[in-house]
């Protein structure tokens, strides 16, 4: 315990905004980081620490939420308790633990410390037929293993920890990808056996086509899955699906490159400052950018652009010399 108050003592400067009052930020509970100033779409996550103890615990008024904890802590008892449910669960890799949306107020006691634990709140909009072709499903509180679900909710983590280019692109299709999943495997309706479709091909060249002009045209912009999805006339996760069939990856990894590459062009050929260009390409700071950029090159945004200068300067003395008439 004495280790988890450290590293809680250790973020108390700068602490960030809960999405929703559902834990209180106290006691052996630490909020470690949030979505809330990120601008996510399709649903809202948090990174809490539990320490050993009980933990009062009120259930999000509209949106399903859903708990993974990220390695470390597994093996160890959690009980949760709430109106008249007591569901005890032993923490293991790939465990997921599923409160519906309106779950009443009640507790959860942890017998061990858990340093890391996804809270990943899902809104209304995500469970829509317009969006899943489910009509009416009813999802209960559980605990489950998901491997699937699991590592969709370690990669919001890993987001959440280090902002990417795509970031928000990213979050958007796994916000999707996590409640057709939830419809398809944990409602307990037989309509969810043929609710979820599946698209049956690529796009055709012609909607293509017009979705990368979109996407060439609104690089500094602030592209989003329903846009796309718009220009393709499909749904959001039809269009997720038929994209890769078509391109070779998934719509946030495809703009995720093209970032990159107007980074580099913006960096190059023009005197625009670095937190302007981190701004326009959607990241929340200079300083996510900067990141992001030399992990992806190797090189700082600055180191970057004054490596790009001192080549354009010895092609131009090379060229100067060149043309220089030879002297007999």
């Amino acid at each position: 315990m004495q280790i988890m108050q450290k590293q809680w003592a250790a973020v108390s400067r700068n602490e960030p905004q809960p999405y929703c009052d559902a834990w209180q930020s106290q006691g052996p509970t630490k909020l470690l980081s949030s979505s809330v100033d990120r601008g996510w779409s399709g649903l809202a996550a948090e990174l809490w620490a539990h320490g050993k103890g009980v933990v009062p615990w009120r259930g999000a008024t509209s949106d399903t939420q859903i708990c993974v904890g990220i390695p470390g802590g597994f093996g160890s008892l959690i009980t949760r308790r709430a109106s008249g449910i007591l569901d005890q669960t032993v923490g293991r890799p790939n465990m997921v633990w599923l409160s519906p949306a309106g779950w009443q107020e009640g507790s959860v006691e942890f017998a061990d410390d858990l340093p890391g634990v996804m809270h990943i709140y899902l809104p209304p909009s995500q469970f829509s037929p317009s969006k899943l072709g489910v009509d009416s499903y009813d999802l209960a509180p559980a605990a489950f293993e998901d491997p699937l679900l699991s590592g969709m909710a370690r990669v919001i983590a890993s987001e959440l920890r280090s902002e990417t280019s795509a970031g928000r692109l990213l979050v958007e299709s796994l916000a999707n990808s996590m409640a057709a999943r939830l419809v398809q495997k944990h409602v307990s309706t037989p309509a969810a056996e043929s609710g979820v479709l599946h698209a049956r091909g690529g796009l055709d060249r012609r909607r293509l086509h017009r979705v990368l002009d979109y996407i060439e045209a609104n690089l500094e912009g602030d592209l989003r899955l329903d846009g796309m999805a718009s220009i393709a006339c499909l749904s959001r996760y039809h269009f997720a699906r038929a994209f890769r069939q078509s391109v070779g990856e998934s719509p946030h990894r495809y703009v995720s490159a093209r970032r990159l590459e107007r980074a580099k062009a913006l960096l190059i050929s023009g005197d625009r400052s670095l937190v302007d260009i981190a701004l326009s390409l959607s990241f929340s700071s200079q300083a996510n950018f900067t990141r992001a950029f030399k992990q992806a090159t190797g090189h700082a945004p600055g180191q970057y652009r004054q490596m790009a200068s001192t080549r354009r300067s010895e092609w131009s003395l090379t060229d100067a010399r060149r043309s220089q008439p030879i002297l007999a």
